[in-house]
């Protein structure tokens, strides 16, 4: 109880002063570092989407079993007794009484199909690809997880970077303040100067905090994607450097016919319209004559009929039966005809969503391999913008430590080296980001 009045305390303080609650937490206990396979490993564990698919995934188990036990035949047992007053049958004699009796009788029956249409193994053929539909569902929920935590785990190492850059401007800029400060009790810098100097500090302090709190948002989701209590805290691990100057050199054309033997979104549509398909069959089974055999046994008691003792009534009483029943649908207001053109229909638009599905996927991948060279392209473009703006800046920063660049030029100088530094960092993530999104068209384990 203590620690959480300590936790919502400190909740509380970071609402109002604007700090960020992950700082107080990481400083109260060692934090894990957690890969991306872990992460990604702890949301299959913990979601409850996949675990409500399973359910679905259970249920069309269970309808499977059925739809097979229902080709085994049928046994029921019956009994009744009844106190009767008045003017009655007797079970006994089948004759009417008008006196008070007590009546008793059992009954056992048994029954089988012998023919229905085919309907009772087409329904088996059909419950199991239901199966095969609900089992491949739960490998596309886990398949579309992957990816929404690939995409958090990217942004929250973007905005690790980030900060970390926004970190290094403060540091920069409040040096420099200092620096402008002991200048002008020299007489080498004026008021103007150190205002400028101020003003550069102000809007690193912002930066830092903007910065803080998308870190913080983007360990949220990450946090919740796992299905983690809020004030569970950690760290992630960041990619090797190297891995950028190793992607491969993908065709759109190879990864989409990887894909769409192993992608779960295609999987699934074709299970959909296999179970469509066999729907039809069902329905048709309407149109046929059912043929059943059944037979059954019994005997009854009557306290009417005082001459023989119970045993003897139930031995005298006792009937057997067997026999076929043969039904033929002649006219039933043409719930057949209209049940199989629905099944036609529900098949013809789930092989047209089938269809879909793949064309989406071949037109997902081959924008993903497109922006895969893109952002190779760009990665280097900012790499060597970055590059140029930091050798700029060093040029303007020694020449403004001697006061040969005002701090106008000094300010800008610093900041398009900032710019082009997150620039590159933005190239970098998404650069890796989209290489990433390959592997999981492709189907590989997501690692760094």
């Amino acid at each position: 109880m203590k620690k959480n009045k300590k936790f919502i305390y400190l909740a509380q303080l970071c609402l109002l002063t604007g700090m960020p609650l992950f700082g107080f937490i990481g400083q109260s206990k060692a934090q894990e570092v957690i890969t991306i396979q872990q992460a990604i490993d702890s949301t299959l564990k913990n979601n409850l989407q996949i675990k409500q698919a399973q359910f679905n995934y259970a249920l069309s188990d269970e309808n499977l079993k059925q739809s097979k036990n229902a080709l085994l035949p049928t046994l029921n047992a019956s009994s009744g007794f009844n106190k009767n007053f008045g003017r009655s049958i007797d079970p006994s004699t089948n004759q009417y009484i008008s006196q008070q009796f007590n009546s008793l009788n059992g009954n056992l029956s048994a029954g089988v199909d012998l023919f229905s249409g085919w309907q009772k193994l087409n329904q088996i053929k059909q419950n199991k690809l239901l199966l095969d539909v609900d089992k491949t569902n739960v490998d596309k929920i886990k398949n579309d997880l992957i990816l929404q935590v690939v995409t958090a785990y990217m942004q929250v190492l973007y905005n690790k970077d980030l900060l970390k850059v926004a970190k290094d401007q403060l540091g920069v800029a409040k040096q420099q303040l200092n620096q402008q400060q002991q200048l002008l009790e020299v007489g080498n810098k004026t008021l103007a100067d150190i205002s400028q100097a101020k003003s550069q500090v102000a809007t690193s302090e912002l930066n830092v905090t903007n910065a803080e709190n998308n870190l913080n948002i983007s360990f949220l989701s990450l946090t919740q994607l796992m299905e983690k209590p809020a004030s569970y805290t950690f760290e992630v691990q960041a990619p090797l450097v190297d891995q950028l100057s190793v992607l491969n050199a993908y065709s759109a054309t190879e990864v989409y016919n990887t894909a769409a033997g192993n992608f779960p979104d295609v999987k699934l549509a074709s299970f959909r319209t296999l179970a469509a398909a066999k729907a039809i069959d069902v329905a048709k089974g309407s149109y046929f004559p059912r043929l059943s055999m059944g037979g059954g046994l019994g005997s009854n008691y009557s306290s009417s009929f005082t001459s023989q003792s119970f045993s003897s009534q139930i031995k005298d009483n006792f009937g057997q039966y067997v026999g076929l029943s043969l039904s033929v649908p002649i006219f039933n207001g043409f719930n057949a005809r209209s049940s199989v053109r629905k099944a036609r229909i529900s098949y013809e638009n789930t092989r047209i969503q089938e269809q879909l599905t793949k064309n989406n996927l071949s037109k997902v991948i081959h924008q993903a391999v497109a922006d895969l060279k893109a952002a190779e392209s760009r990665y280097t473009s900012t790499k060597n913008a970055f590059d140029a703006q930091k050798d700029a800046f060093y040029v303007i920063d020694q020449r403004y430590q001697v006061g040969l660049v005002n701090s106008l030029d000094y300010s800008t100088a610093l900041t398009n080296k900032n710019k082009a530094e997150i620039d590159m960092i933005q190239a970098k993530y998404d650069l890796l980001f989209k290489a990433k999104v390959i592997d999981y068209y492709l189907g590989k384990q997501i690692v760094f």
